[in-house]
């Protein structure tokens, strides 16, 4: 039998196993089903390292790489709310930090300090390491919209100042790429799959 630190490190791997459960509104590129939360999880990190000689150089890579691993956990319990959703955003900190409560709350105390710590530090925005991993959650579904046709742009008709609002944080944090990001957009509006041009 395991001790009880690893009981709870074991309990808490089994609960992370749900995000595979959690569906996104944003397809896969294929456009053969919507993503589910840990994929995205993983496709962020991937976009992480890739687009790593974007970020300031004095970020921590692996602080941020840590923190996209865990930002959606409490969507085990708070579901994914979805961006252009602005009902469900009035209620999604609440939600999240019960679920964060409840989530992290599994594990022994330090990893859960610690994994907590991380997930508020990407909530709040404040530390280069966030704004970066925020701007990579903002660049990654832009991807996934624009390469399967328009996907949850063109399934919900956003329109062009939602999007650019959502994507604010390329600009701010990964300014080389925010041209790309205007030209998919605007692309997008030329074809009527975001509306307003």
């Amino acid at each position: 039998m395991p001790d009880d630190r690893l009981a709870s490190q074991i309990a808490f791997l089994v609960e992370a196993d749900k995000l595979k459960q959690i569906l996104r509104r944003t397809p896969l590129v294929d456009g053969t089903r919507q993503e589910n939360s840990a994929e995205h999880s993983w496709h962020l990190i991937l976009a992480a390292m890739i687009a790593r000689e974007y970020m300031p150089a004095s970020v921590d890579h692996a602080r941020v790489f840590e923190m996209m691993a865990v930002h959606d956990l409490v969507e085990i319990d708070a579901g994914d709310t979805f961006a252009y959703d602005a009902a469900a955003h009035e209620t999604k900190d609440a939600r999240e930090r019960a679920a964060a409560d409840r989530i992290f709350g599994l594990l022994p105390f330090d990893q859960a300090s610690h994994l907590r710590a991380l997930w508020e530090e990407f909530e709040a925005h404040a530390t280069a390491e966030a704004r970066f991993a925020n701007a990579i959650d903002r660049l990654q579904p832009l991807l996934q919209n624009a390469y399967s046709g328009g996907g949850s742009w063109s399934a919900h008709q956003v329109t062009r100042e939602q999007v650019l609002h959502r994507m604010a944080p390329i600009a701010s944090t990964m300014p080389a790429l925010w041209p790309f990001v205007l030209s998919l957009v605007d692309e997008f509006c030329a074809s009527g799959v975001i509306r307003g041009g």
